[in-house]
């Protein structure tokens, strides 16, 4: 359902959901994609001899915690700023009707955030770092996560735009001392996806920003 309350930009339109809308594509996410993600990690961690490089670890917990302090409440607020400026170029905006919906979206979130760390940061880029190196898991797994965004059908700005979590994220996983660890990227992942979709529109509105 689409609406235009009077106190909007004139250009842009919200299109507000509910739990209902959001269960609808999370049902078919879940199938196709968290489903499968985790399965292949599974597999791999269990047969690879080089499992620690996976990140299913606490790493060293303190540096994976400070992390996480520092970079969430960043991430949050840029994707939200990130999401702001896309808005106003595109006109148009996905936003939960109300904080039910906002915080389903949240919930799901905190699943999606780490399935997609433990794949493409994990299984691609500490997999391939493994095989020809760190330099270049990074780089190919950044590359896949940012292109496969795309096959969401996201526009081209979006899709350029999640750049801003999987190259902070990926130089994280590789650099942070101790261990390889899912643990600090997967905090900051959930939250830059709650400011970017969810939470952070709804935010927005609340604001009167959109």
């Amino acid at each position: 359902m689409t609406s235009e309350p009077a106190t909007l930009r004139p250009s842009t339109r919200l299109v507000r959901t509910d739990v209902s809308d959001s269960w609808a594509w999370m049902r078919f996410d879940l199938l196709v994609r968290i489903v499968p993600f985790v399965l292949a990690y599974a597999v791999v961690h269990q047969l690879d001899t080089h499992r620690a490089a996976l990140g299913l670890s606490g790493g060293r917990l303190g540096v994976q915690l400070v992390f996480a302090a520092v970079a969430a409440p960043l991430m949050f607020a840029a994707a939200v700023w990130v999401q702001l400026w896309l808005t106003r170029r595109r006109g148009a905006l996905s936003v939960p009707a109300d904080a039910r919906d906002a915080w389903f979206q949240a919930g799901f979130y905190l699943v999606n955030g780490p399935v997609e760390e433990a794949f493409f940061r994990g299984l691609v880029q500490g997999g391939l770092g493994v095989l020809w190196g760190a330099p270049v898991g990074f780089a190919i797994a950044t590359a896949i996560y940012v292109l496969y965004h795309r096959l969401g059908r996201w526009p081209w700005s979006d899709t350029f735009a999640t750049a801003l979590v999987g190259v902070p994220l990926g130089l994280a996983f590789w650099l942070l001392p101790g261990p390889p660890s899912l643990l600090g990227v997967s905090i900051a992942h959930i939250a830059a996806t709650c400011g970017f979709l969810g939470p952070g529109p709804y935010l927005l509105k609340k604001l009167n920003l959109v």
